[in-house]
């Protein structure tokens, strides 16, 4: 039989693992202090550096009003289930076609990953705008935006896009846009905020956005990363552009 260690024996092992000494306990705590400061201040970064540049979806008729006209809107990549949109991508997809339908962007780029065999994300994507209307020739796919910097950088390099308004989840938004305004881009952003219908999930997706958000600051601020495919130039996006002014 195996016998587990009292609760006094339990209590007494964690009692050696704090500091004797009251100096000991103070460098202990202001080290605990400082690494919570360096963990949040990424999030704290994406958040105040896009104070003004975003704003939620809304649900009453007219919202998009209140979104800013832009050439193009980015739509990030969610992921598929069955190959169909994932639900969170579903929604930024519907967004995205209000935005369409208002006025307020001309094109949307569909930036996804369809880095292997039988995984397409922006060609799902297009099918499914397709299918609520939105024309085919105003829909540009980017092949290659495997996470939200290259999706940004190659928005920049590859499509020559200059202005846009970001489409992603609210919990995703703050980053999206730091990211997009950190590679050059003038970025304007819309949430959508109807995860909450999938709390559990949204919860998860959120709790990523600390480590994610810290990778994002350290490719975009620090190390000013290249995409995994940079290039090269594609042109299709100025041509539909200068075909519908």
């Amino acid at each position: 039989m195996i016998r587990l260690p009292s609760r006094s024996r339990l209590w007494a092992g964690a009692a050696r693992l704090v500091p004797s000494s009251p100096a000991a306990r103070r460098r202990a705590f202001l080290g605990a202090v400082t690494l919570s400061l360096l963990a949040l201040a990424p999030m704290t970064w994406a958040r105040l550096s896009t104070d003004g540049h975003r704003v939620t979806a809304g649900t009453a008729p007219g919202w998009t009003r209140g979104v800013p006209s832009a050439p193009v809107g980015l739509v990030l990549g969610a992921g598929l289930y069955h190959g169909s949109p994932s639900p969170m991508l579903a929604t930024r997809l519907d967004v995205a076609a209000e935005l369409y339908r208002g006025g307020r962007v001309r094109a949307l780029l569909l930036s996804g990953d369809n880095g292997r065999v039988g995984y397409d994300e922006p060609s799902v994507m297009r099918d499914y705008l397709v299918a609520r209307g939105v024309p085919r020739d105003a829909l540009v796919l980017d092949y290659a935006g495997f996470d939200t910097w290259d999706s940004c950088v190659r928005a920049r390099d590859v499509f020559g896009v200059r202005r846009l308004t970001v489409v992603t989840q609210s919990f995703h938004l703050p980053r999206a846009v730091a990211l997009c305004r950190t590679a050059g881009l003038d970025a304007f952003g819309v949430g959508d905020d109807s995860a909450a219908r999938w709390p559990a999930r949204t919860y998860v997706y959120a709790a990523r956005e600390l480590a994610a958000t810290a990778k994002g600051f350290l490719d975009s601020v620090v190390l000013r990363s290249s995409p995994v495919f940079p290039g090269p130039r594609e042109t299709s996006l100025d041509r539909f552009l200068a075909a519908h002014p």
